[in-house]
């Protein structure tokens, strides 16, 4: 059975994701469970993902908060919540164009609670 559903946890909390069928959730799930440390941007997570996926046609860089992103050129998940940085009022802009895979079943706004350098787990949570 393919993975649909992520649990993806660090010690302060976990969230579920829903997987689109997408190349990059294909080559994720392949790849799980995962453990990384947290690297945080303002209002986005990222974690490094030993991952091997092209940028999609429907790559974008500002996405809604809550949506789970594969960043190519940093072979990093991006899970934004809010503004960044180089964010333009309250939208959630990325460094670069990321390929979208998936949304956050809860409230994002629990990735408040990951602190730089936090073990985080990807696993399937089917």
């Amino acid at each position: 059975m393919a993975v649909n559903r992520v649990r993806i946890a660090w010690p302060a909390g976990e969230l579920f994701a829903l997987l689109d069928a997408t190349p990059t959730s294909a080559a994720l799930c392949a790849v799980l469970p995962i453990e990384s440390a947290a690297n945080t941007w303002d209002e986005e997570v990222y974690f490094s993902v030993a991952l091997n996926v092209k940028r999609e046609a429907d790559a974008r860089q500002v996405v809604d908060p809550g949506t789970n992103c594969f960043w190519v050129e940093g072979s990093s998940l991006a899970l934004p919540f809010g503004p960044t940085p180089i964010s333009r009022g309250n939208e959630c802009r990325l460094i670069t164009k990321v390929n979208v895979f998936g949304h956050f079943e809860g409230d994002a706004q629990l990735l408040e609670t990951v602190k730089h350098g936090d073990k985080i787990r990807v696993e399937s949570a089917n």
